[in-house]
């Protein structure tokens, strides 16, 4: 057996009032992939920040080649070997490949200027080494999510990384940038690269991985060998149960139409999409990346304008809405991504709790801080939120917690219509059951619910009614028995397959 090229024992990490990290042993062997898993807030993140000189560990050793080592900083990681891949990616989008690549170590000659000829031949050695097709003097932010994440991983190269890190990496790449992205990792595991790779995709896990190991509440417990054992196995190990019913549908009786859409079209984004949705009723909408699904749910919540189309809300035609007015009427929207578009990161729970309802908190010109406390302690004991407290930063939360504050700010104002696109993205299989009975008790309390979803079985398994998507068009309705993958997947391969009956 090949030792390990880096090695972890005994590490322990706190933070006010979380053991973060207890005692955990772990290690990488050279051209191995080593799973990291457990749900969000087991300590996966922690772990790897501590490896890659972010966090200092308050107890434990780490050994790098077999001899003890102090990661002090990033830097030092790097000049290790070490290098960790953020699912939020770290790069400068107005600067240059090259210079990303570079950062921080920018060649230079004796003067101490810049060598401009070294940084792009050492940047076009590192980007051949993948096989990129951008160039080095490209600027990042003209670049693809699945292209940033290529020049991330050209640091490898350009540095020669023994140990590569990915935390999360398929969460915001199609297939065909997820085949490509496994292609370049298997290619490091030829060059005996270690690879660490978290993620919450089982499929992925047993696809790519040799060995997995399991952290649940900052404890290890267990590290297998991947064709030892099953998803059911390592489902058992995360969260301390089997999880019978992975996906909820909801028991509903249908009410009245809430919403209806005729001929909602945007050029360039969508064409002539027609759709209702009803009171207990939850849509499902299935499309590959590009599609237009984000684009038409935004529409319905006045982020985006229309060209042409119709709504009519409740039974009566109505102007297409800003998102003031859609929150009136009592939409939604819960967006793809919740720190970006979601969350204000740096302010608490309880905040970002009530902060588009600030008016319903108000007192004249002051704030009834009590009713506010009142409503975020009904909501994280309502959906379970593990934080200390109204005021703790959400981004210091795990995903899964992140994603209930969301979705926390949209009930308290008591929707009619909740859209929820990507809900479960990025957030371990817990938190997403967890979601799912939440969708499904919200459909059988009488609204109506849109769910976006990139992963079929989801779409399928919580929806009542799904329509597939495909260049901007609805291109298939199913609903019954004709709920099916091979439909969905005939449906966006433009093979259109037979709507169901009505």
């Amino acid at each position: 057996m090949t030792d390990p090229i880096l090695t972890l024992s005994g590490i322990t990490k706190t933070f006010p009032g979380v053991v973060a990290l207890d005692k955990v042993s772990f290690d990488v062997r050279p051209g191995e992939v080593h799973a990291l898993v457990g749900e969000n807030g087991a300590g996966k993140s922690t772990l790897m920040k501590v490896l890659a000189g972010l966090y200092h560990p308050d107890a434990g050793e780490i050994l790098y080649q077999g001899a003890p080592v102090r990661i002090d900083n990033p830097l030092a990681a790097r000049e290790k070997g070490i290098l960790l891949i953020h699912q939020e990616l770290s790069l400068s989008p107005e600067l240059s490949v090259a210079e990303n690549i570079y950062l921080g170590a920018w060649p230079t000659n004796a003067l101490g200027v810049l060598n401009k000829r070294k940084l792009r031949r050492d940047t076009q050695a590192a980007l051949d080494a993948l096989g990129c097709t951008f160039g080095p003097d490209d600027r990042v932010g003209t670049l693809s999510v699945a292209m940033q994440q290529m020049v991330e991983i050209a640091r490898s190269q350009a540095f020669s990384a023994n140990v590569v890190i990915f935390d999360e990496p398929t969460a915001s790449l199609t297939d065909t940038e997820k085949d490509q992205l496994f292609t370049t990792i298997r290619a490091l595991q030829a060059q005996g690269v270690g690879i660490v790779y978290i993620s919450h995709k089982m499929d992925e896990i047993f696809e790519l991985t040799d060995r997995i190991t399991v952290l649940r509440d900052g404890v290890v417990q267990g590290t297998v060998d991947t064709k030892n054992t099953d998803a059911i196995a390592i489902t058992r190990m995360m969260i301390g149960r089997t999880l019978e019913a992975y996906f909820h549908k909801a028991n509903s009786t249908f009410g009245d139409e809430v919403l209806r859409v005729d001929g909602l079209s945007l050029k360039g984004q969508f064409e002539d999409v027609s759709f209702s949705v009803r009171q207990g009723e939850v849509l499902g909408f299935y499309g590959l990346v590009g599609a237009g699904r984000s684009e038409v749910v935004e529409t319905l919540f006045g982020i985006r304008t229309a060209d042409r189309g119709r709504l009519h809300w409740e039974g009566a035609e109505m102007p297409l809405p800003t998102p003031r007015h859609a929150i009136d009427l009592g939409i939604a929207l819960v967006p793809e991504s919740r720190k970006e578009q979601g969350l204000v990161l740096m302010m608490g729970g309880q905040d970002n709790t009530t902060l588009p309802h600030l008016n319903s908190y108000a007192r004249a010109t002051v704030m009834d801080r009590r009713r506010e406390r009142a409503t975020f302690d009904t909501y994280r004991d309502a959906l379970s939120i593990k934080t200390t407290g109204p005021e703790q930063a959400v981004s210091t939360l795990s995903g899964g917690n992140q994603q209930k504050f969301v979705l926390a700010k949209w009930l308290c104002a008591g929707p009619k219509l909740i859209i929820l696109d990507e809900p479960t993205r990025g957030i371990d299989v817990g938190s997403k059951s967890a979601i799912h009975e939440l969708i499904a008790k919200l459909a059988e309390d009488g609204l109506a619910v849109i769910v976006i979803s990139s992963e079929m079985p989801e779409v399928l398994g919580v929806s009542h009614r799904v329509l597939a998507m495909a260049e901007g068009r609805l291109v298939g309705e199913f609903e019954g028995d004709a709920m099916t993958e091979e439909n969905l997947i005939d449906a966006v391969s433009h093979h259109l397959a037979k709507p169901a009956a009505e």
